[in-house]
């Protein structure tokens, strides 16, 4: 994870690939896409590479690249064909994302060694000798004043990089294997990394930690600026992770006119679905988990209005536990791994789907872009049952393509506040422990006499491990809160800023909300006008 938050030159290409994008679909007309072909040559101009031993290669790891941006499928090292080749599909509005999500451009891997104990030149063939002298293998010997460990021999057990009073010996691992949860990362038969797709939940570490640059998910910008540019109303939908991923000149009053001028018609809060959804799943938890009866018949029936202020009344538990439902990647780990534990997974929709509703429902007719940090949510939007609320998913990096194509000048804009009122509770959904919180906060008011145990876990190893657990009996009555991206949602694959920033602008932007929990939202009472708890709860396929 150490590259996270540092703006590198894998950055900047993926930056210019995606405003380059932005502007053919900006310009797009009379199914003219020819100008496909000049744009590795824009992003890549010259003779010589800056980047890898070959313009030419720089440019083909471009055009691979830009199929990706615009939604179209990879293509190997040997296949012959126009960057352009079937184009066209991209035209089409409607078009969803086409599985696997997340791709490696095998002629971009480095190859990187993977799970081998090196002996570097801080070897100083000391008298002690500790790293021969730990191996339960005899794998080390001494040649030439320095150590060399025998590969056939060696087990990685690490005995000798512990016992190196210099340090000199390292655990080499392939970044992407590394930052992979699901362990979904091996080899294929050249060495280059390979992706297991029946493993992988597309939570996008392995895309964020590439220091090659060798891994890219598809993206929608064409087909969303497609959408904008015809007579549909297309509504931003904006995560509370945005705060602070443009840098200080496009702060939180600004993003209104600054989506406008990309032309969205307006902007809501995702935080408004995640106050929705916190009220969900505080209800679900208190029924499912904690034994209390939520219907309003049930309390009238039983007059159980308690001294302390508590409503409801018991009724068997149905789960032993009860886990958040709002990031995809974790919520998909758990049903892959756990199968057995999918229905303690919160039915309550996600934010972004519950904010999708509600724009549609207010505005019927329109398109919806969902504007976040995540790879998995576009997976999520795909799915049969979230089609008809989310239209298109962009990452922030995608969207700052689109501000580089329209040349928005963030300093120029005027300031205007977003005119939802979400709680701080809903805008803290971005930072890990933020949901949690928010649905405890949530039963603390609806049920005061109701005691709520917590555990979380951040970055999917950590989630596999708190699942077994609980597995284990562990965690039974407690709510748990997986995060795939280790630090939340402001660490998410698509993200633009130090994770440590993000999550300080989320908290300023909290401090500043008056509305401080789902319940002060004035947006509660769409949960009743969403078609009864039924709907909101459908299922994910």
């Amino acid at each position: 994870m150490a590259m996270r938050g540092i703006y590198t030159s894998v950055n900047d290409i993926r930056k210019r690939v995606f405003a380059e994008v932005a502007r053919l679909s900006y310009d797009y007309k009379d199914g003219d896409l020819s100008q496909m072909e000049l744009i590795p040559y824009r992003v890549i101009p010259g003779e010589v590479s800056t980047y890898r031993e070959s313009v030419f290669l720089e440019r083909a790891i471009v055009k691979e690249r830009m199929r990706l941006a615009m939604g179209l499928n990879l293509r190997s090292a040997s296949e012959h064909a126009p960057v352009s080749t079937g184009a066209e599909e991209c035209v089409k509005p409607e078009k969803y994302y086409q599985p696997p999500l997340i791709n490696i451009i095998k002629f971009a891997c480095h190859k990187c060694p993977d799970n081998v104990m090196k002996v570097t030149d801080a070897c100083q063939c000391c008298l002690a000798h500790p790293c021969r002298e730990v191996c339960p293998k005899n794998a080390i010997s001494f040649v030439n004043g320095r150590s060399v460990i025998d590969t056939d021999k060696c087990v990685k057990c690490g005995k000798c990089m512990s016992a190196c009073p210099y340090g000199a010996i390292l655990k080499m691992e392939r970044p992407c294997a590394k930052a992979c949860g699901m362990k979904a990362i091996g080899s294929d038969e050249y060495g280059r990394a390979d992706i297991d797709q029946d493993k992988c939940v597309s939570c996008g570490m392995c895309l964020a930690n590439c220091p090659f640059g060798a891994i890219a998910d598809k993206a929608q910008i064409f087909q969303t600026i497609q959408a904008i540019k015809s007579d549909t109303p297309v509504y931003a939908a904006i995560a509370p992770a945005i705060a602070g991923q443009f840098g200080p000149e496009l702060t939180t009053g600004k993003m209104r006119p600054a989506l406008q001028a990309l032309g969205f018609t307006d902007v809501v809060e995702v935080a408004i679905g995640a106050d929705l959804c916190t009220i969900e799943e505080a209800k679900d938890f208190a029924e499912e988990v904690m034994g209390v009866s939520t219907s309003e018949t049930a309390a009238a029936d039983d007059n159980c209005a308690t001294e302390n202020g508590a409503s409801g009344r018991e009724q068997p538990k149905k789960l032993p536990f009860m886990a958040t439902s709002c990031c995809p990647a974790w919520s998909m780990m758990a049903k892959k791994l756990f199968p057995k534990y999918a229905d303690c997974i919160s039915m309550a929709l996600t934010p972004m789907v519950l904010t999708g509703r509600l724009i549609k429902k207010q505005h019927p007719g329109c398109k919806v872009a969902f504007i976040g940090p995540c790879a998995a949510k576009k997976l999520e939007a795909g799915r049969r049952t979230i089609r008809s609320d989310i239209d298109f998913v962009l990452t922030f990096e995608e969207l700052m393509g689109m501000f580089e194509a329209k040349d928005v000048d963030f300093s120029s804009l005027e300031e205007q506040e977003l005119p939802q009122a979400a709680s701080a509770d809903g805008r803290g959904f971005a930072v890990s422990g933020g949901v949690a919180e928010a649905v405890v906060n949530c039963i603390g008011e609806l049920y005061p006499d109701l005691e709520v145990k917590t555990e979380r876990a951040e970055g999917l190893d950590n989630c596999r491990k708190l699942l077994s657990l609980a597995k284990a009996g562990k965690y039974n009555g407690y709510l748990l809160e997986g995060m795939a991206c280790p630090g939340g949602c402001v660490a998410g694959a698509g993200t633009r800023q130090p994770i440590a920033k993000s999550a300080a602008a989320v908290g300023q932007i909290k401090k500043k909300t008056t509305a401080k929990g789902a319940l002060e939202s004035s947006y509660k009472g769409m949960l009743e006008d969403l078609e009864e708890r039924k709907i909101l709860a459908a299922p994910q396929d």
